[in-house]
């Protein structure tokens, strides 16, 4: 496919920060939007954007999706070829605290992205789903065909309106849409909140961890580069349906207390656990089923956690300028 200019939105976020990359070095034109709010340690999304930034490729918008008439001059400044949604108010814990945050970034903003896309006239919007719309499922694997009638939280919620509200604007006015599940994304230039940054902080600095239901918890970890690749394809690969619903998994379900011992193994250093209940909102177990994504996407994670993890911890160790301020300011 030809070089094309794709609007990444949450660019200065996790996933959207290294598909940016992926697609600044594959010689696409990147144009990023992000809020920069400070949902966590700014310091994390600036050091993301100084990379970025070195791209000559890559535009930068600092704006908030609900302020419709900035991002409308965003789309009238540029040819936008493809839009990939990566911004949201992630975070289960965070929806019980903040409800109202997720209306305006998962739900408005949503709706302001999919009205952009249809008045440019972009002819695919790929956009972040999550594993967590499975909500109370107890099959495992996870599979596209199974009910997904029962979100345990209101951020599964939110993202279960983003799949409908996308279905919706493909029938209405053509535009493929390709939603993505997300499958515990994770890796170097990770989110501050996430249970690995957590932990490897709180080893290194001899505090104890918090293990929920137990330890008596499975998640389907996916490294950072398998999740970039396979949502590359989903933007740029022909012969996909009008509008699709994806898992990108590792398509394998870990042990919470495997990935503790591996922590513990990589900084030589055993962890002080704080057995604790299941958190309201959370589910025990993940898995997906990625054959659709391997039909349609020629997906194929190949990131172990065995692999990953160390992975993690190696980047977490060598850029102590984005680490410390965050250790600092909890």
């Amino acid at each position: 496919m030809d070089n094309q200019t794709i609007a990444v939105t949450g660019s200065g976020g996790f996933i959207g920060f290294h598909l940016s990359k992926e697609l600044l070095d594959r010689g696409h034109e990147v144009i990023g939007i992000d809020n920069f709010n400070d949902y966590y340690h700014p310091v994390v999304k600036e050091g993301r954007s100084k990379i970025l930034k070195g791209f000559p490729a890559f535009k930068e918008y600092r704006l908030d999706l609900c302020d419709l008439e900035r991002l409308e001059k965003v789309f009238k400044e540029n040819k936008i070829t493809r839009v990939c949604n990566l911004a949201a108010q992630a975070g289960v814990r965070y929806s019980l605290t903040n409800p109202h945050a997720y209306e305006r970034s998962n739900v408005l903003a949503f709706l302001n992205i999919l009205e952009m896309v249809r008045h440019h006239n972009v002819p695919r919007l790929v956009y972040a789903s999550s594993s967590s719309v499975y909500g109370g499922n107890t099959k495992l694997p996870f599979s596209e065909s199974d009910s997904v009638n029962d979100p345990l939280s209101l951020y599964a919620a939110t993202k279960r309106a983003n799949e409908l509200m996308a279905h919706s604007y493909t029938n209405l006015y053509g535009f493929q849409t390709i939603g993505l599940r997300f499958f515990n994304a994770y890796g170097p230039w990770g989110r501050p909140d996430a249970a690995l940054w957590l932990f490897v902080e709180n080893i290194k600095s001899g505090k104890k961890i918090k293990v929920f239901n137990h330890g008596n918890m499975k998640r389907d970890f996916t490294f950072i580069d398998d999740i970039v690749n396979g949502i590359c394809s989903a933007i740029l690969t022909d012969g996909l349906d009008k509008t699709e619903i994806i898992n990108l998994g590792n398509h394998r379900s870990e042990q919470l207390m495997d990935m503790i011992a591996i922590i513990e193994k990589e900084l030589g250093i055993p962890a002080e656990k704080e057995m604790m209940p299941m958190q309201v909102g959370d589910v025990p177990g993940s898995l997906a089923d990625i054959e659709k994504a391997r039909k349609k996407l020629g997906f194929e994670p190949v990131t172990s956690i065995e692999k990953g993890i160390p992975a993690f911890i190696r980047w977490y160790n060598e850029h102590p300028e984005i680490t410390e301020p965050v250790k600092k300011d909890r």
